[in-house]
């Protein structure tokens, strides 16, 4: 349900993620699922004890934001719905760039949320530590689609290359499952980088490969998708 005293902005906070997932892949798969909605700034995701099971992320517009708080609402992650609402203040790396930074009131609030954390009190919804500071990706970009691909017949199946080392079947999911027909993610094991994703026909095949294609899971991978031999 979202909150409807906290005006749109560029950040989003989410909460009641699953929190077995570790912070590196659970950063990776955040920005993974949400850049679809646009070009993210920054992640945020810590494990310190006040923080966990939540996240923030960073926009490049509003827009985006409010097509991700929208859209994403209630989508099950690691196995846990997702709650998705506006930041109640600006992003630091915001504030940063439209030259209203103030790092003096951002000590005195970090001093403070420090004292909250001591004394047990739950933390506040802000917008996380200094986006300089946390290693957030860059912004994905779309490519152009393959001359590979052409040369292909249609398949159901579609075969997935140039994936970063550490993509899992889960984030490929996330992605895929959003079109209709999605039937299974297929990994192969000895050689990563590369992976098959199931549909039901190949028409629906080829929506999810036109959408999808250059799709950056990471920032230096761009997804290269063609049909799977026959």
């Amino acid at each position: 349900m979202l909150t409807t005293d906290i005006p749109p902005n560029q950040t989003i906070y989410i909460r009641n993620i699953n929190e077995k997932v570790k912070k590196e892949e659970l950063k990776r798969s955040l920005y993974a699922l949400f850049s679809q909605y646009g070009r993210i700034l920054d992640v945020v995701a810590l494990k310190t004890p006040k923080l966990r099971g939540q996240a923030w992320i960073v926009f490049s517009e509003v827009m985006a934001a409010s097509n991700a708080v929208r859209q994403m609402q209630n989508f099950q992650f690691y196995e846990k719905p997702l709650r998705i609402q506006y930041a109640k203040s600006k992003s630091d790396c915001i504030a940063k760039a439209e030259g209203t930074y103030d790092k003096k009131k951002k000590q005195e609030e970090k001093a403070e949320r420090k004292k909250r954390v001591d004394e047990g009190q739950p933390a506040p919804n802000a917008t996380g530590p200094r986006s300089d500071s946390n290693g957030g990706p860059s912004a994905a970009t779309r490519q152009g689609m393959p001359s590979a691909q052409e040369a292909a017949e249609p398949n159901n199946i579609l075969f997935i290359q140039n994936l970063p080392y550490e993509t899992n079947s889960m984030m490929l999911e996330m992605l895929f499952k959003q079109y209709p027909g999605f039937r299974e993610v297929r990994m192969v094991d000895a050689k990563p980088g590369i992976a098959f994703i199931e549909y039901e026909d190949d028409s629906q095949s080829s929506v999810a490969m036109q959408d999808l294609q250059g799709f950056k899971i990471s920032p230096q991978n761009a997804m290269v998708i063609t049909y799977a031999k026959k």
